[in-house]
C-alpha cells in the first residue's frame, strides 16, 4: 500500500468517528484530537478502526505515534499496514 492509499484509509477511519468534520482541512502535522475535538473514547474507536482496516496490532504504548495524520501514515507504513 502506498502512503497516499494509507492516508486515504486513515481519513476514512477518522470520518467514521467524526462524520461532521471537514477532513480536507486537517493539517497533517497537528494533533488530530485537537483539530477534530475528539475524546479518548473516539480515539480508541479510531485505533480499533485502523486495526481492522490494516490488520496491524497497535499496542497502547504506540498510541502517541498516531497523534497526527502524518504520524498515522508513517506508523502504518512502517508496520506493514495492508
Amino acid at each position: 500500500m502506498t502512503k497516499d492509499e494509507i492516508r486515504g484509509t486513515v481519513l476514512r477511519a477518522l470520518g467514521q468517528i467524526a462524520p461532521e468534520a471537514d477532513l480536507s482541512q486537517l493539517k497533517p502535522n497537528l494533533r488530530i484530537r485537537d483539530q477534530l475535538d475528539i475524546d479518548s473514547m473516539d480515539l480508541l474507536n479510531f485505533v480499533i478502526g485502523l486495526h481492522k482496516e490494516f490488520k496491524v496490532e497497535i499496542p497502547e504504548a504506540d498510541y502517541p505515534k498516531l497523534a497526527t495524520l502524518d504520524g498515522c501514515v508513517d506508523y502504518l507504513a512502517s508496520h506493514g499496514g495492508t
